[in-house]
């Protein structure tokens, strides 16, 4: 006994493609199921101008496979120096979809990040101005502050008075993890929507931490308590628009995400839609799934929703994939649920 599911094929609103031998591997993954993606520019150097957006969107175009289709959605990384005029024109042009914050030294190649907001203010101003949305990594940097606080105290002390100085600015809270996060959505208006990964709607830093440290589930933001990840769900699954698909999915070679200091990244592309299914389907809302991954996202961003489509299926057998990718001399290891997944995309 099978069944089925057709829904409006998904857009990723949150992914990293990285560059060279990896963007060749992990492209695909994506371009299997996802029509659009938004592609994060924290390279190494970061993609701060139009031009460089270009240069990166010809090389992601070059990577994909004869007989795939795929829009990658380009971004410019914020930073100090950032120039309004070329940031307008290249949204004006159609080559920026959106515009990333990094609060400096956050995640994975954010050291060219903000750390003093008020030399940003310019740029945040034009971009109200023009309708550019800003993706923000939503995180304090402070040693001060408690890892597992840092989303909490960026909405307080960074992103409100952001959004209040900001009249009109369209903001994304990328990778929510928190009630807070999730509360805060919920508690303001239609400029302000938030995208939530796949590991942190099944994970809790109990799977990452009890009974030894499991490297493959580090990302930042990290993993909360419990009580966090069943707000997540809970947004994810109520239909709410404001709340969508980013997988975050981040690649790095097995040996970076092994090593004593590991990376912090999930790499979920691969198997992102047969977890998403599953953890619908256990929720009772797997009615929502299509919104969640299809439609809230084109309607945050005022893109159309893609006419083509995806079935999923549900069989009696386990659904396997690959436990890692070659990727020129490295391998990149395939996120693992750490539960059977019975859903496949056909």
């Amino acid at each position: 006994m099978s069944t089925t599911l057709t829904i409006a094929r998904p857009d990723d609103w949150h992914l990293h493609l990285r560059d060279s031998a990896i963007l060749q591997t992990v492209l695909p993954e994506t371009a299997r199921h996802f029509a659009r993606a938004i592609v994060m520019p924290n390279l190494v150097p970061p993609v701060v101008t139009g031009a460089q957006a270009a240069a990166y969107r010809e090389r992601i175009m070059a990577a994909l496979p004869e007989g795939m289709t795929f829009q990658p959605l380009m971004t410019l990384y914020l930073t100090e120096d950032t120039d309004p005029e070329d940031l307008a024109a290249a949204h004006a042009s159609g080559l920026i979809t959106s515009v990333k914050l990094y609060p400096a030294g956050a995640t994975t190649n954010s050291s060219s990040g903000v750390t003093n907001f008020d030399k940003v203010r310019p740029v945040l101003e034009k971009m109200a101005e023009i309708g550019c949305p800003l993706c923000v990594h939503g995180e304090v940097t402070d040693r001060e502050i408690d890892i597992f606080d840092r989303e909490a105290v960026f909405i307080d002390r960074v992103l409100d008075p952001i959004r209040k100085a900001t009249p009109g600015l369209r903001v994304v809270m990328e990778h929510i993890t928190t009630k807070n996060g999730a509360d805060y959505v919920l508690a303001n208006d239609k400029d302000l929507g938030a995208t939530i990964t796949v590991q942190h709607l099944i994970l809790d830093r109990n799977d990452m931490l009890v009974g030894g440290m499991r490297p493959h589930y580090y990302c930042l933001p990290i993993l909360k308590r419990r009580e966090h990840r069943e707000a997540l769900l809970a947004a994810a699954t109520s239909g709410d628009t404001r709340f969508f698909l980013g997988t975050d999915s981040a690649p790095h070679p097995t040996h970076a995400k092994e090593a004593e200091c590991c990376a912090a990244g999930c790499f979920t592309a691969p198997n992102a839609l047969s977890i998403l299914a599953q953890t619908f389907e256990q929720a009772g809302a797997l009615d929502k799934l299509e919104g969640f991954t299809s439609l809230h996202g084109p309607a945050f961003y005022g893109l159309p929703v893609n006419t083509d489509t995806i079935t999923l299926t549900k069989g009696d057998t386990e659904v396997t994939y690959p436990n890692a990718l070659q990727a020129g001399e490295h391998t990149v290891t395939v996120f693992d649920p750490g539960f059977p997944l019975y859903w496949s995309v056909g």
